[in-house]
This record gives C-alpha cells, structure tokens and sequence, in this order.
C-alpha cells in the first residue's frame, strides 16, 4: 500500500467504527490496527493529555520497532507534525500518519513517559504512570516490550521559552476534541490517559479518553 496515498486521506462519514474502547482515567488501553485503518482519539471531557505510542505488530509477541518521537522529528524538521505529515520508527519507516485534528494543535514529543520514579520525584509514593499503563495494555493483548518508548503526548501543552526553559500548562482540548491519524502498516496502538495529577498538563483531575478504530468501505 502506497503511503503517498495514505498521506491524503482524509477522515469521511464512510469511514466506519470497527472498535471503541473508552480509556478510563489513569489507565490504558491497546487496539490491532491494520494497514489502512484510521485511529482516532477523543477527548470526550476536555482538557485530558493522551500519551499515545505505536508498535509494529509484526507477528511476533515480543514488540520491538516502535514509533520515535525524536527521529520524527528530525524527519519532519519541527516539535509535531502538521495535518499529511508522518511519524516514523527508528529506521525512518511511515508508521502514521496525521490526517486531521479538532483540537487547538497544541501537542507534544519531548517530553517521555510518566513512570514511578517520576511520581517518587514528586512526592508521591504510590501512583499510577504512563510506563506501568503501556505494559499493562500490552499486556491484555499478550504482548511485551524491553522498554516504553518516548509518547506522543496528545493534547499535552509544554511550550519552550526563549530561553529553553519548559512550562507544563494545562491542556487546552475542548469537549468532544479529536486526532486522527492512518496506520501505515499492522500496528498496535496504546494510548494512556495519563494519570498526572502533581504538575499542572491535567488540570490536576485525569479523566476518561476515547479510542476508535475506523475502517474505510
């Protein structure tokens, strides 16, 4: 299947839903997508970070090339890519696509994935992370993976000052916002509605996300 033409897809009303599966707050969720098939993320309240990773679902349980966030963005030359850009594994293979979003546009790909430590850091002695929700995920499916690779943090609003100093503000998603993206190849998709509530990117109170997957007719 020629990427070049997935590029260009657009999402229609004969796209159909094949799969819904709501991500409750603090938690993850996996779906199968096959080549062609478009994955859409909602956020059905507002103002929740989505951290959201792919796999190549290759035949094998144990998943080893995955989206990269940085080679992405050496591939596209900026933080996130605009609507008919690409995000690509470590090898620089089209893994997905962007091909429509309802939302302000105010993503992320620096900043990686909350896990334990993060929240020991913080405070806190026991909490749920992005990292734990990732294997669990799998998981449910039966697959594993050596490590949880840097997200792409949907919704998540980190802008960089001048002088390359971070701020973690809240997301600016609205009710009902969405990003769609095609799947290049078989892939498993896991999205997280990260569980951070100690720095201010949820608004301190995580709620559910949405993930669908569509196919074209």
């Amino acid at each position: 299947m020629s990427t070049a033409w997935l590029a260009h897809v657009t999402p229609s009303s004969e796209a159909q839903s094949i799969q819904t599966r709501v991500v409750p707050a603090r938690h993850g969720s996996a779906v199968r997508v096959r080549a062609g098939q478009l994955v859409r993320v909602i956020d059905p309240y507002g103002g929740q970070v989505g951290d959201l990773f792919a796999f190549v679902d290759d035949g094998s349980r144990h998943l080893t090339s995955y989206l990269s966030a940085a080679h992405t963005r050496g591939h596209i030359s900026r933080l996130f890519p605009a609507i008919g850009e690409d995000f690509v594994t470590a090898t620089r293979l089209p893994v997905l696509g962007l091909i429509d979003d309802t939302s302000p546009g105010r993503h992320d790909m620096l900043i990686p994935a909350c896990d334990p430590e993060r929240y020991r850091l913080l405070g806190a002695r026991e909490h749920r992370s992005c990292v734990s929700n990732v294997h669990e995920a799998l998981a449910e499916l039966g697959f594993t993976v050596d490590l949880v690779p840097q997200p792409v943090n949907l919704f998540m609003n980190i802008p960089v000052g001048a002088d390359g100093v971070l701020s973690w503000l809240a997301a600016p998603s609205r009710r009902g916002d969405t990003v769609t993206f095609v799947s290049y190849l078989d892939t498993v998709v896991v999205l997280s509605a990260c569980p951070q509530d100690l720095v201010g990117i949820n608004a301190g109170s995580p709620t559910d996300l949405q993930i669908d997957v569509l196919d074209r007719r």
